[in-house]
């Protein structure tokens, strides 16, 4: 019994040893990184596990290790109320600190805006989650530069707000190269959103856009009407009877709308943008697919039929409308 008591004994040390050494490394790298305080942005998009949360902050110099990062939110019962959101951190805050920033109840508001959307359509997707007004956005929004992506906006962010935060997106996405090569192709930047707010609505399918590009830029060039409906439907606005801003069912009359958005009547481009286009139509248009084809059609289920001469567009719109 005395010899088990003995053996017994310097095996409780060592645990007892390895347990403060544990706690000694535990309390280091849980510590600041830095005593700079400086603002670091960090953005948690939702569905991100804690594990790459963890390592995106390491990466950022915002925590030391990540394991023991995670140990601290176990320890304080937060893995769960980690939360998505856009942050600012600061590297001379300890794991702890940093912990408690990600998990006290900030609260931003996540609105997604689909390609092809006009300033009235975001305008009412964005007064569902946020305090503004319609109107209010409508009035500051640039038609066509409201970038469509996923955003996080603060939950009392202004209309202002949140169009310079859009707009600046629009611009960080149609670069410095992308301005390049419309000068050479011998487009204005804006001559080519307006193109590509048309490709937009016009064409469904990514393979479709640089085609369609490729024939409404022809049809320019030659002083061809570009005949599109989708500059005709956002001159006439939203339909109460169809109750949507595109309407479908377009009469004789609206065909002979007196609008400068009227490209049946009026060769050229329309004055403006009719949407806001996403990445893949604006380089449809700034990088446009050359065919022998001068017109299109879209069927029901959006694919496009191409014809080289009037008589073949007709049948086509006989056979697929």
């Amino acid at each position: 019994m005395r010899k088990a008591k003995r053996s017994f004994l310097p095996a409780v040390a060592v645990l007892i040893l390895a347990f403060f050494a544990f706690l000694g490394i535990f309390a280091n790298q849980t510590q600041a990184p830095s005593k700079e305080a400086k603002a670091v942005e960090f953005v948690i998009v939702t569905g991100e596990s804690v594990e790459k949360i963890a390592s995106d902050l390491k990466e950022k110099g915002l925590i030391k290790n990540p394991f023991f990062f995670r140990m601290v939110l176990v320890k304080e019962g937060l893995t769960a109320k980690v939360q998505a959101g856009e942050f600012v951190l600061s590297p001379n805050l300890t794991a702890s600190g940093i912990a408690r920033k990600l998990t006290a109840g900030f609260s931003d508001v996540q609105v997604t805006i689909p390609e092809g959307w006009r300033n009235e359509e975001i305008a009412d997707e964005l007064s569902k989650s946020l305090p503004i007004s319609p109107s209010d956005f409508t009035k500051v929004a640039k038609e066509g530069e409201m970038f469509p992506d996923t955003y996080r906006f603060k939950s009392d962010a202004s209309a202002a707000d949140v169009a310079d935060k859009m707009l600046a997106n629009f611009d960080s996405k149609f670069d410095q190269k992308l301005t390049t090569d419309s000068q050479i192709l011998g487009f204005s930047k804006n001559q080519v959103l307006i193109l590509a707010s048309i490709v937009e609505r016009e064409a469904r399918f990514s393979q479709d856009r640089p085609i369609v590009a490729g024939i409404l830029e022809k049809r320019l060039k030659i002083g061809m009407a570009l005949e599109v409906d989708a500059t005709l439907q956002y001159a006439l606005g939203y339909s109460k009877e169809e109750k949507t801003w595109w309407r479908k069912n377009l009469t004789q009359d609206d065909l002979n709308l007196d609008s400068p958005y009227n490209t049946r009547k009026n060769a050229g481009l329309p004055p403006g943008p009719i949407c806001s286009p996403g990445l893949d139509a604006i380089k449809a248009v700034v990088y446009p697919k050359q065919t022998d084809y001068l017109y299109y059609v879209s069927d029901k289920k959006g694919n496009m039929h191409y014809a080289q001469t009037l008589d073949e567009h007709v049948q086509n719109i006989q056979n697929y409308l």
